[in-house]
């Protein structure tokens, strides 16, 4: 189910033929779109780049199209009565609409509550799994290897590879490895705005992650109208570490009482559960900063260590939190926020929808080639990322070519 922000997630789906208002419209690009693909285009060697103009016409004129945002530009008024009239009451069949819409998106809610007791069995299975508790059976074994053999017969350069050997019925030994090591790091790694945001020390606590739980919430008894309603809980499992004391943390995101623009249900607020560290040195969302200082008097040195904030995929349990009052005018401050907290609901929602029903696709790499077809493209598309060599045509195969999905999980893994 899809969700809006209450900062306007979808920005893009605003886009719309010219209207009597005339009405300057915002064309920002989601954040997963930012992050999955590039946005500045590229000038050939024998275009010309545009002149650019005046930087300060262009805000002046920046400006001018601001303050024309939702001011009329007097068509309706301009109207006759009895067209108003009519108008005004295609707005009250909107407000019937709107209630219709809000009912639906409750249904959709109430309906993946339900599924998601029937999925519970299945992700309790792939737990065990994961963990080593079980190992699958052999009807699971050649379910998986049959969706292998379709996605062979799709790729063109497994044609000539001799047919794989069947592990369904193979023997484990007890040297094997116990589960599937670090599952979820890969998982997590593999999905293109978390692997932005996991850093090399998160790596080390990140693989004691045994599990990751989505939650729906009910709607407390007695909200009040425009209280903050019913939501979902992400749930993350941790093996004993020596980073966390937490064995688990969890993410709360919750929904408005009303439906956006688009018929969506809006996102109210997120809330982390608070870190217990075991050390301030294993405090991966802060760095121990060391410094020495001279007393003038005795010339005796002393080392300060300070904690500094520093980047970390953990700031995920820590929402961002809107600007104080004396700083809601300053616009780069704002923007700041509204990108950070545009991007925290759309990891949230891309865990709940994505990453937790089809972790074993991120695993792999798979999901990336489904997610992704832009970025891995077909062979010819591949071909035209390298220039021939005129001089030598014979050095075209031996040209270095970008991995594919398939790989990911390797890739990830070294």
């Amino acid at each position: 189910m899809s969700n809006t922000l209450d900062i306007g997630k979808n920005r893009n789906e605003n886009l719309a033929a010219p209207t009597p208002q005339n009405t300057p419209l915002n064309n920002s690009q989601p954040m997963r779109e930012l992050l999955q693909r590039p946005t500045v285009g590229t000038i050939g060697e024998e275009e010309e780049a545009p002149a650019l103009p005046n930087a300060a016409l262009t805000g002046l004129i920046q400006d001018r199209l601001n303050s024309l945002v939702g001011r009329s530009s007097g068509y309706i008024e301009s109207l006759p009565a009895e067209v108003r009239r009519r108008v005004e009451g295609l707005k009250g069949l909107n407000v019937e609409h709107q209630k219709l819409e809000a009912e639906f998106q409750r249904e959709i809610l109430a309906l993946e509550k339900r599924f998601a007791e029937r999925y519970a069995p299945l992700y309790e299975r792939r737990r065990e799994i994961i963990l080593g508790g079980v190992e699958p059976t052999a009807a699971e074994v050649e379910s998986g290897e049959a969706v292998d053999r379709v996605d062979d017969d799709e790729d063109e350069d497994e044609e000539d590879e001799e047919p794989r050997r069947s592990l369904a019925n193979i023997s484990v030994s007890t040297d094997a490895p116990k589960g599937i090591p670090e599952f979820w790091l890969t998982a997590l790694k593999n999905h293109v705005a978390l692997s932005e945001l996991i850093t090399e020390r998160d790596e080390e606590a990140l693989r004691f992650l045994t599990d990751i739980r989505l939650r729906y919430l009910d709607t407390p008894e007695g909200a009040a109208p425009g209280q903050a309603q019913a939501g979902f809980q992400l749930e993350f499992v941790f093996a004993p570490n020596d980073y966390l004391a937490n064995e688990v943390l969890t993410k709360t995101y919750f929904y408005q009482d009303a439906v956006g623009f688009s018929g969506d249900l809006v996102y109210d607020h997120a809330e982390g559960s608070p870190i217990e560290w075991k050390s301030p040195e294993h405090d991966l969302t802060h760095r121990v900063e060391t410094k020495k200082q001279r007393n003038k008097n005795t010339n005796e040195t002393r080392t300060i260590k300070r904690l500094v904030p520093t980047e970390s995929f953990f700031n995920f349990f820590s929402p961002p939190k809107a600007p104080e009052d004396d700083d809601e005018d300053d616009e780069e401050q704002l923007e700041e926020y509204e990108e950070r907290l545009e991007l925290d609901y759309q990891v949230g929602e891309d865990l709940k929808d994505r990453i937790i029903p089809h972790a074993v696709d991120f695993f792999t790499g798979k999901a990336l080639h489904y997610e992704n077809p832009d970025l891995w493209g077909d062979d010819e598309d591949l071909d035209d990322d390298y220039d021939d060599d005129e001089d030598d045509d014979d050095e075209d195969d031996d040209e270095p070519r970008p991995a594919r999905a398939q790989d990911g999980q390797e890739c990830k893994q070294q």
